[in-house]
Formats: structure tokens, C-alpha cells, sequence
């Protein structure tokens, strides 16, 4: 009996012990102290990558299927020329992003009026051959394409470029959060947070639209000799990161 009593105190006891040191555990955990801090890296870099959108919009005043064949006509001259001045091989592409027809109306004295059909066809050229990008850009407006909607320029080793980066924000993170420390004489004692992200900026580049096909007092081999000039400039990567560290 006194055998049976002594087991169970023991086992209480030892009960009692992990219990508190589960409690003093926790305890700590919440208890400890941290330094946090921010910190960032960037670098310019020249883009190597444009997606030029490009818009073929045609109309008539009484047949839709006028406007959509003419339409028609136009894009595929604009596929088929543009699609030489590519290197799939390396990447380049172009497709469709938005194709459109629809009637348009006005409205008077509460009756809706007929006033056209339109269509429109959406092309984005996606290319690593930025200095090309002017004479696609008059190719497309020589074959009917009306407007040049946007110039995209990117980073094809994005990715690569903000690990990097990241890498960088992440020592400049460790050493402030150890001067921090050091200060309140503290040191380091393992990483509690840490999150990062990278992002880009970049000027809206400069250029002109030579419309070939509506040029004033332009001869055809002038304006076959020059293209739309095309300048990427650079792209500013930044990488930002937030970390927080224990200290003891």
C-alpha cells in the first residue's frame, strides 16, 4: 500500500513539474524580447522584353458583316507580317487579348438610333527584340492598324533579379537589427518574422507613331527608310523586407 502511495505521489509530482515547465515555456515564448526592421535594395536594370499593344477598329454605317471582314482583312496582314519580324525561338509571341463588334446607337427624343457597326481587334506582340520594335510598330500602322495602345517593357530574369536582391535586404536586415540589439545590450537569437517583396518602376518611355499609310508630304521611300524610335531606358527593381529577430 505505502509502495502504491509513494508510485502515485511520484507520478504527481512529476505531473506537477511538466505542467509547470509547459507554463514556464510558454511563458518565455510570449516574454521574449525582439528587435523588428525594415529595410530595402535596389538596382536599374535595362529591360530586355516589350509587349506593344496594337488595335485594328473598323466600321460601317449598315453592315456589320462589312466591318468584320474588312476587319478581318487588315489582321490578318498585320499577323502574317508581324509574325516574320519575330523569333518564336527565343520566346516571341502574339496574340489576340480582346476582339469586339457591336452595334453603336445614340439616343433622341427616346428613340434608339442606329448610328454604325464597329469592330475591334485587340493584338499584343510580345518580343525580346526591343530595337526592332519601331519598324513592327510602322509595319503595323502601314497595313491598317489604327491605333498603338501601349508599350510594355519588363524584365525576363525577374525573378532572379529580386531573389538577388532580396538576399542583399535580408544581410542589411541582420546587421541593423544586431546594432539595435547591441545598443540595449542585447544579441541576436534567432529570426521570429520575416517577409519580403519585390516591385518596379519605370518611366513611360518617349516615342512617336509614324503612320506611314497617312502621312503628309511623305514619299514612300522616305518613309520606308525611318522608323518609330523606341528607347526602354531602364527599369528601377526594388526589393523591400520587413524581419524581426529575437534577442537575449
Amino acid at each position: 500500500m505505502k509502495k502504491y502511495l509513494s508510485a502515485a505521489l511520484i507520478a504527481a509530482l512529476v505531473a506537477g513539474f511538466v505542467s509547470s515547465g509547459a507554463l514556464k515555456a510558454t511563458a518565455d515564448v510570449i516574454e521574449r524580447g525582439f528587435v523588428s526592421v525594415s529595410t530595402t535594395a535596389n538596382t536599374e536594370l535595362p529591360p530586355d522584353v516589350v509587349e506593344i499593344s496594337i488595335a485594328v477598329q473598323t466600321q460601317d454605317d449598315k453592315s456589320l458583316q462589312k466591318a468584320t471582314e474588312e476587319n478581318k482583312q487588315i489582321s490578318d496582314r498585320v499577323y502574317t507580317e508581324l509574325s516574320k519580324m519575330i523569333n518564336k525561338d527565343n520566346g516571341d509571341f502574339i496574340k489576340t487579348t480582346n476582339y469586339n463588334a457591336s452595334p453603336i446607337y445614340n439616343y433622341k427624343n427616346n428613340k434608339k438610333n442606329l448610328v454604325r457597326y464597329e469592330v475591334s481587334n485587340s493584338i499584343v506582340v510580345h518580343t525580346k527584340a526591343i530595337k526592332d520594335a519601331g519598324k513592327m510598330i510602322d509595319k503595323a500602322i502601314s497595313l491598317g492598324a489604327t491605333n498603338i495602345d501601349n508599350l510594355n517593357f519588363s524584365i525576363s530574369a525577374y525573378d532572379k533579379e529580386c531573389d538577388q536582391l532580396l538576399g542583399i535586404a535580408a544581410k542589411k536586415a541582420y546587421t541593423r537589427a544586431g546594432i539595435l540589439a547591441a545598443s540595449a545590450n542585447n544579441s541576436l537569437n534567432g529570426i521570429k518574422s520575416m517577409n519580403g517583396s519585390c516591385s518596379t518602376s519605370s518611366a513611360m518611355p518617349q516615342y512617336r507613331l509614324l503612320a506611314k499609310n497617312i502621312s503628309l508630304g511623305a514619299s514612300a521611300d522616305s518613309a520606308a527608310e525611318s522608323s518609330s524610335p523606341i528607347q526602354g531606358g531602364v527599369i528601377k527593381l526594388y526589393a523591400n523586407l520587413n524581419a524581426s529577430y529575437f534577442v537575449k
